[in-house]
């Protein structure tokens, strides 16, 4: 299989997974803030639900989306963060594709969050409107407990880690705290 390279030494690509509600978006919003111009944000939850409006099924193309911008992102001198619930059964093969293919700095993240947490974390989102668009059933049929990459890659950060501190964590295990943002 011929492997296709995408990014350069000095780019970053983040990933960030966990269930709903564990603070995946929050903590990727927290590194583009930190970080400033020259991070792209790859969410799937955009990708999937707007620009596609498609249900999370095995085999679908937001998938290959995800991938697609994210290379292009990293080959066009971005930072990547990509981040969602990533099923690993149905993400995993295409995540595990793209950090073996990026020539930089690659690392994953885990948001290991108990469903208990994840309801209480829904329940207070700063959007009134969210907690009524998505049960409590939905979630709980949503959970999957440390539904990890299969390779291990993922270095998993618990409920106790604190939003700042997790932003704090990930900006320097990816070196992104030692660079300077770019003016794209």
């Amino acid at each position: 299989m011929l492997k296709v390279t995408v990014g350069s030494e000095e780019s970053r690509l983040v990933v960030i997974r966990g269930n709903s509600a564990s603070g995946k978006s929050s903590v990727a919003a927290g590194i583009r803030g930190r970080f400033g111009r020259g991070l792209a944000l790859v969410g799937q939850d955009n990708l999937r639900r707007v620009v596609l409006r498609e249900r999370d099924r095995p085999g679908a193309s937001n998938i290959g989306l995800i991938s697609t911008v994210a290379r292009y992102a990293l080959d066009a001198g971005y930072h990547v963060v990509v981040e969602g619930i990533l099923y690993a059964d149905r993400y995993g093969d295409m995540l595990e594709a793209l950090v073996r293919d990026h020539r930089g700095v690659s690392r994953c993240y885990y948001l290991d969050v108990s469903l208990a947490e994840t309801l209480v974390r829904h329940s207070t989102k700063p959007d009134p409107e969210l907690p009524a668009q998505v049960t409590e059933r939905e979630l709980r049929d949503w959970y999957r407990a440390r539904d990890l990459l299969p390779s291990g890659v993922e270095d998993v950060i618990g409920a106790n880690s604190s939003l700042e501190d997790t932003i704090d964590y990930i900006m320097r295990g990816t070196g992104l705290d030692g660079l300077s943002p770019r003016d794209l």
